[in-house]
């Protein structure tokens, strides 16, 4: 994808030729309800958004929510469709200094996976209420995983670049 206006390049970033062809096939379970139609109104970071937002589960993938309703929180991944996929150095704007893309949680990316860790409000058929997410409205949704704080969390896990600006 060539960046949009939305998604041009900035001063100091750098795009890669993509390949040819893609490696896999995705199957896409949801698409995810947002308040958010663009991306200047979208929020920087999931955790800085109290939104209710919702996920409707495709009917055939419906049996697989079986005791969802147990998790107080859930870790989603999605894919950001509006995203380039070229970029491999960037400037954040908010940052204003260059970094590898692997280096950013940037929707930049050769596969835009995004994910977050939702707070689930409720379970309603195949339709989960959720807060905590960054996406457009309209974002396909990819998997949907059960959060472990005894094993998902790193308190410890420090990022150099980002400490560096404190």
């Amino acid at each position: 994808m060539i960046p949009t206006k939305d998604f041009g390049i900035r001063e100091g970033e750098q795009a890669a030729e993509l390949p040819a062809k893609t490696d896999a096939g995705l199957y896409f379970i949801s698409r995810i309800r947002t308040p958010w139609k663009e991306r200047k109104d979208c929020p920087r970071n999931a955790r800085e958004s109290d939104a209710l937002c919702t996920v409707e589960i495709d009917p055939r993938w419906q049996a697989g929510l079986k005791d969802v309703e147990t998790c107080t929180h859930l870790v989603l991944l999605y894919w950001m469709d509006k995203s380039p996929r070229n970029l491999v150095l960037q400037v954040p704007g908010h940052y204003g200094t260059q970094h590898g893309t692997f280096a950013l949680r940037s929707p930049a990316r050769p596969n835009p996976v995004a994910m977050s860790v939702v707070k689930l409000l409720r379970v309603d058929g195949n339709r989960l209420s959720v807060v905590g997410l960054d996406c457009l409205d309209g974002t396909p949704l990819l998997d949907i995983k059960p959060y472990f704080a005894s094993t998902d969390s790193v308190p410890e896990a420090v990022v150099g670049w980002h400490r560096r600006k404190d």
